[in-house]
């Protein structure tokens, strides 16, 4: 009945919700270690307590509130001593730490739903739908090609191996290689191959991945969850920051030619039953925020600013002025003087 186009992707989701089951984590010794090292400490109200542990999870395109949380923290004089990220979290994580947010911030900002389709390089694969190709090589024609040893920040991405079903932190070499690794979304993006590993989106096993910064001499662990549970209503609160931005022409017409230029002839697309592909990445969504609450009661924070699952779909980057300012929001709620 599902032809075998459908069953291809039954069975990856089946073989990925498996090794979410079984996988383990590395460096779960050292909780007591964290515990202990960091005591309850007041941050509101004095210049005390600022050195902060910044964990950013995964969670598509409500990842770009990470970068609102980023701004507020900045505003208020916090210092982030160092960063682990998962998939989107790594992303904005790792280009906050090459010192190129305000680019990325002003690029993502101006683009369009038509701009995302056509960074999207279909292949088709057994193991994705999107290589990825043309999403990395964009930015890293906007950021450079660094390395994690020369970041100003120390900064760990997350990802799976799907061979041995470990976590794998990913702390040295070419930024994007660690980006591309743990953005690699189950059944969305084909799987990357990176110095003999086989790796897949972080959020399989760990959506928000606290375990890196034990060892971290900082006053405050705090955590970006992007699957907190969903929320009834979307508010729509006002706010004194403009929440919708018209794309400065000029900026867009340059992202626009960028693209274009990296853009292979996409004219024989052939349609295909995207309905599976869809149900399977709401599964994942789904998994991610089973996985991250029993995550953050194991491995509790100092603080968590709580992001819900259904703020935006995993692909709603169009959007970005929107998840920006609620980032900037809820920081504000968590963490500012009551």
């Amino acid at each position: 009945m599902l032809g075998n186009f459908g069953r291809r992707v039954f069975l990856l989701y089946v073989g990925y919700q498996s090794l979410a089951s079984r996988g383990g984590v590395r460096v779960v010794d050292e909780k007591q270690q964290h515990l202990k090292g960091k005591g309850l400490m007041s941050v509101n109200g004095n210049n005390e307590g600022k050195r902060v542990s910044l964990v950013l999870g995964s969670g598509g395109a409500r990842g770009l509130a990470h970068i609102g949380v980023i701004r507020w923290l900045e505003e208020q004089g916090y210092s982030i001593q160092s960063i682990s990220g998962c998939s989107m979290g790594a992303l904005v994580g790792g280009i906050y730490a090459a010192g190129k947010l305000s680019e990325y911030e002003h690029w993502v900002r101006s683009v369009t739903r038509r701009d995302i389709m056509a960074l999207l390089d279909l292949t088709w694969d057994r193991g994705g739908l999107v290589r990825g190709d043309k999403l990395i090589d964009t930015l890293i024609g906007l950021v450079g090609d660094v390395h994690i040893e020369r970041l100003s920040i120390p900064f760990t991405a997350v990802a799976t191996d799907l061979h041995t079903q470990k976590e794998v932190w990913i702390n040295s070499g070419r930024l994007f290689d660690a980006i591309r690794a743990s953005i690699a979304i189950p059944l969305l993006f084909t799987p990357f191959k990176y110095k003999g590993h086989v790796l897949v989106d972080g959020g399989v096993l760990n959506p928000v991945p606290i375990a890196p910064t034990f060892k971290d001499k900082s006053d405050l662990t705090l955590a970006v969850n992007l699957n907190a549970p969903v929320m009834v209503q979307m508010q729509a609160e006002e706010t004194g920051r403009e929440e919708k931005q018209q794309p400065d022409s000029a900026v867009h017409d340059r992202i626009s030619r960028f693209i274009q230029k990296l853009q292979q002839n996409m004219t024989d697309t052939r349609e295909r039953d995207w309905g599976a592909y869809e149900v399977a990445i709401q599964a994942f969504d789904t998994m991610q925020s089973s996985i991250a609450r029993h995550k953050l009661a194991a491995y509790p924070p100092d603080r968590v600013i709580e992001v819900s699952r259904n703020a935006c779909q995993m692909l709603e980057f169009d959007r970005a002025a929107e998840m920006i300012e609620l980032g900037y929001r809820k920081a504000e709620e968590c963490l500012g003087v009551r």
